[in-house]
């Protein structure tokens, strides 16, 4: 779990939204976690598409030099 410091910037009292800043370390390990759970995520649904078919590298291979 990430510990964040954020300061929140109220601007003029209207209606406006609030700002928040972060410490550029803070805001950097942020940006971090969320790309691991992209991965995650990405690598969940890869494997609950994998149908489980496999083939060797150099079947693959032989197969690429046919395409062309």
């Amino acid at each position: 779990m990430i510990t964040l410091n954020p300061q929140r910037i109220k601007i003029n009292n209207s209606k406006k939204k609030d700002f928040v800043l972060l410490p550029q370390d803070e805001f950097e390990r942020l940006i971090e976690e969320l790309e691991c759970l992209e991965d995650v995520k990405l690598y969940d649904e890869a494997k609950h598409e994998d149908k489980g078919e496999r083939i060797l590298f150099s079947d693959y291979l032989k197969y690429r030099k046919t395409k062309k």
